[in-house]
């Protein structure tokens, strides 16, 4: 079987200074934070033979959290974006049958942010672009980014949503107890919501052909399909969608599994959206390569449907072939 993971993450360590992600480091061990910062910025020697491995043959590369969404000016974040996304693309092109690109995008400038894509896409080969959430509690609904959308369109390639950018609010809920912070459930329901504000905010109605990749088995959205169209149906809206809101998912909005290797939640996420709308991921270093190749291989689809999840959409839809050169 041949695996191409998505949601794989890298540091660069010029950009650190620019970067301040919000760790609930209370929480994780000494050792495991020194073993994340070894194998972030590492491409060759821990990565590759984890790769190897597990078999898994592509990963494309993403800057981490919080990307270039901290707290840095316009002007900063787009040099950090031309200089990060160069360094990527020096990167893939050392090891052009092992790595593919996400963009890191200038958001606190759209216009700069869809001229980088444009870029980093038809001059550095890459097969989209990754952002981390809100940008300072603004988020792609909002008509500024529509020059991001229809740039997204124009070139066919997907945004992956990944949690990460520092809180944009307080929620009481997390109050004593740090531990629902992060991965294990907030990140999870802020891109979800995120995720869902775009989707009700009209953006696939204006931009039809946008995708849109959610990590985590799609932030909790494949199991809440037939609840939103319920609820969707009691609402008086002033402006009304298209479609139902259940008909964005697995169309417009995809999922991979980074990070959730239970089989049946696999098994859930394809019998609500389709095994064309989920990719394999890991979510390299923060989660084991080996646990996602075992999750997946440890279902009841069907060979044609394990296919489709461990390489073929990502080959379909991020365009992938043999070498970065495709």
């Amino acid at each position: 079987m041949r695996y191409i993971a998505l949601e794989e993450a890298f540091s660069i360590p010029e950009l650190a200074g620019h970067q301040s992600p919000r760790w609930p480091a209370n929480r994780f061990s000494r050792r495991l934070l020194a073993d994340w910062a070894r194998k972030l910025p590492d491409f060759t020697e821990y990565r590759l033979p984890e790769m190897d491995a597990a078999g898994i043959d592509i990963q494309v590369l993403s800057l981490t959290v919080p990307g270039l969404q901290a707290d840095i000016d316009a002007a900063t974040a787009r040099d950090d974006a031309r200089f990060a996304n160069d360094y990527l693309a020096r990167v893939v092109a050392e090891h052009p049958d092992r790595f593919r690109g996400f963009a890191a995008l200038p958001m606190q400038d759209p216009i700069a942010a869809a001229e980088e894509l444009g870029r980093s896409v038809r001059e550095l080969g890459f097969r989209g672009a990754l952002v981390n959430d809100h940008l300072l509690g603004h988020y792609l609904d909002e008509p500024c980014y529509d020059e991001v959308w229809a740039a997204l369109e124009e070139l066919s390639v997907p945004l992956y949503l990944h949690p990460g950018a520092p809180p944009a609010d307080h929620w009481k809920v997390l109050d004593g107890r740090p531990e629902l912070y992060g991965a294990t459930w907030s990140w999870a329901a802020e891109t979800g919501g995120h995720a869902l504000r775009i989707v009700y905010g009209g953006v696939f109605d204006r931009h039809p052909a946008a995708t849109l990749i959610l990590g985590h088995m799609g932030e909790f959205l494949p199991f809440m399909r037939s609840r939103l169209d319920s609820r969707y149906l009691t609402l008086d809206l002033d402006t009304s969608l298209r479609r139902m809101p259940s008909a964005y998912l697995g169309s417009n909005v995809l999922a991979t599994t980074s990070g959730v290797f239970s089989p049946a939640a696999l098994t859930g996420a394809v019998l609500e959206v389709g095994a064309d709308a989920v990719m394999f991921s890991v979510d390299y270093p923060f989660e084991s390569s080996h646990e996602a190749v075992a999750g997946l291989e440890r279902t009841t689809l069907s060979d044609a449907d394990r296919d489709k999840i461990a390489h073929g959409n990502a080959e379909r839809i991020l365009r992938i072939g043999g070498s970065s050169n495709e």
